[in-house]
């Protein structure tokens, strides 16, 4: 018989920076609200199985939102004319919108990535908003490692080489059933989507003269980050945690770059006893 998830799409229409943008949600569970981020180049899908374990939905609503030009959600209109670029502005106006618009009270903000930098500004700017921040392989600050300017050309499947890019930063260990399903939807991203990304991730992003202000007691603080991932390293992950005072950094043992969707099995026993200990203590 055929089996149905219990996730429900569909889209949102909402203004970001001027412009009416046409968003694709999905949401599973009920409880806290729980908002999750998916990485440069990519879309929400990363978040699937979170969203479909009740371990996680008995007690959170989670949703998950494509930004624009990613996914399922359009770019703007006369975005032939554009060169995307998503700076810290423009992204912290996006999250916000999204939770205004979905009407969400002291959400979580979980990201990965370049999520998990911009939920480190939404604690640092707006700490009373949220009930807590998780950062999965995110820090305050990084630095490139490969040359953008080949995500972008017309010469080259600018799909297939983001996904030989970041195909190195999934742990050896995981299965290759997710880490394929990983890959697929960087393959499928738009054409300088990744690139525009990466400005943000690598350029505009860095806050690391200011991440000592964030104050946890107002808006607590969790660093996630594999033990394989070449781009948010363990160490730039406990560096930052220094510098947050009161923030919690946990190294997953076995883990790459994108925990959430390479390997959900040994990821959900890192992340249930830190939603566990939100829940409870807030």
């Amino acid at each position: 018989m055929p089996t149905f998830e219990p996730i429900v799409g569909r889209y949102i229409s909402m203004v970001v920076a001027g412009d009416t943008m046409r968003i694709y949600v999905e949401e599973a569970g009920s409880g806290i609200p729980l908002v999750c981020l998916h990485t440069a180049g990519s879309d929400s899908r990363q978040f699937r199985h979170l969203m479909t374990d009740p371990s996680i939905t008995d007690h959170y609503r989670v949703l998950t939102f494509d930004l624009p030009w990613h996914g399922k959600s359009n770019p703007p209109i006369g975005w032939r004319e554009i060169e995307y670029k998503l700076t810290t502005g423009l992204y912290k106006e996006t999250v916000v919108a999204f939770c205004q618009a979905m009407e969400l009270n002291q959400p979580v903000i979980m990201g990965c990535s370049m999520g998990g930098r911009i939920v480190l500004h939404l604690a640092l700017e707006y700490p009373d908003d949220y009930r807590a921040v998780i950062a999965l392989e995110g820090a305050d600050r990084l630095k490139p490692y490969y040359d953008t300017d080949w995500l972008h050309r017309p010469d080259v499947n600018g799909g297939e080489v983001a996904a030989g890019f970041v195909s190195g930063q999934i742990a050896p260990q995981s299965p290759s059933e997710y880490r394929w399903e990983t890959l697929w939807a960087y393959m499928q991203g738009g054409p300088g989507v990744f690139k525009g990304d990466l400005y943000f991730y690598w350029v505009d992003g860095h806050f690391d003269d200011r991440s000592v202000q964030i104050d946890t007691t107002r808006c607590p603080v969790y660093l996630l980050s594999g033990e394989y991932d070449s781009s948010c390293t363990p160490e730039r992950t406990r560096d930052t945690a220094e510098r947050i005072k009161g923030s919690k950094a946990v190294v997953m043992k076995g883990m790459g770059h994108f925990p959430m969707s390479e390997n959900p099995a040994l990821f959900r026993e890192h992340i249930l006893p830190v939603l566990k200990e939100i829940r409870v203590n807030n």
